[in-house]
């Protein structure tokens, strides 16, 4: 016997608003059927000698059962973990993989946020001299799991699957990320892909040695938005050594000790430069 949570967050056109859905996922691979069973399920990170659950080769093969949407479980903090007891009794077959809802949440704000992770070692360009580096800009959602979202629930770690709607209505998938898992009050924040309409190129402007142990650099990095709407991205660099801050184009804050982290607006089919020192 086994389980697994499993979450689908539908995304509204607007970027702003979400519905949330969990599912249990029971497998039954133990050769013996379960009748009008009481089920209770604990989530968290228990120590074990050895796995003792492992999903078969032909788990596609059995059968799927979705129970109906509605919750269904009540949470409790049992040691250090949480318990989830099923608040009826239900059956699982031999061989049989079974979803019952535990989680329902319609309205969650949801920020959509583009952003750029430097590099560790940009500081020349080996292969294409006197070109520009590429780096991907990645598209993440975030939202809070607390009670201004309707949630508010500790969520067992699992994957959510994202969809979004299309210009016509239909309901598209979007990318999915695994979650751990995640107390109450906590961020969610949710790895989708890279962003197709978002160029971000980056080159090294200066290299000055001023002493034996000290150095100056400047750094351009230009972002292009090929989107009908305008955006914001969230540039990470890392920066190693003790450093300062000589001068910046835009805002930044030190986000680490190693890292400073720039907020940089890109119009509609524009593009931005940002320069540092």
């Amino acid at each position: 016997l086994s389980w697994s949570a499993d979450y689908v967050l539908t995304v509204g056109r607007d970027d702003r608003t979400a519905e949330l859905g969990g599912w249990v996922t029971l497998a039954n691979n133990s050769g013996t059927g379960y009748r009008n069973a009481t089920l209770q399920l604990v989530a968290g990170d228990l120590h074990r000698t050895q796995e003792a659950y492992r999903r078969e080769a032909d788990m596609m093969k059995e059968t799927m059962v979705r129970a109906a949407a509605a919750p269904q479980f009540a949470q409790e903090a049992f040691s250090e973990y949480h318990l989830y007891t099923l608040q009826r009794r239900t059956s699982v077959n031999d061989q049989q993989t079974k979803q019952v809802a535990f989680l329902t949440a319609g309205s969650v704000p949801v920020e959509k946020r583009f952003v750029v992770e430097g590099q560790q070692a940009y500081y020349r360009n080996r292969h294409n001299p006197g070109s520009p580096l590429k780096d991907v800009v990645k598209v993440y959602y975030r939202f809070r799991n607390d009670q201004q979202a309707g949630l508010a629930v500790p969520m067992p770690a699992g994957v959510v699957r994202v969809s979004r709607a299309d210009a016509r209505g239909s309901i598209q998938f979007a990318g999915e990320d695994r979650i751990s898992h995640t107390p109450k009050d906590e961020t969610v924040n949710l790895y989708t892909g890279n962003a197709f309409d978002v160029v971000c190129e980056r080159r090294q402007t200066d290299f000055r040695k001023i002493a034996d142990n000290l150095y100056e650099m400047a750094f351009e990095i230009t972002l292009r938005n090929h989107k009908e709407a305008p955006i914001v991205v969230e540039v990470n660099e890392p920066i190693a050594g003790d450093w300062e801050m000589l001068d910046a184009t835009h805002r930044w804050t030190k986000a680490d000790a190693w890292a400073a982290r720039f907020s940089v607006p890109v119009e509609q089919g524009g593009a931005s430069v940002l320069r540092y020192r």
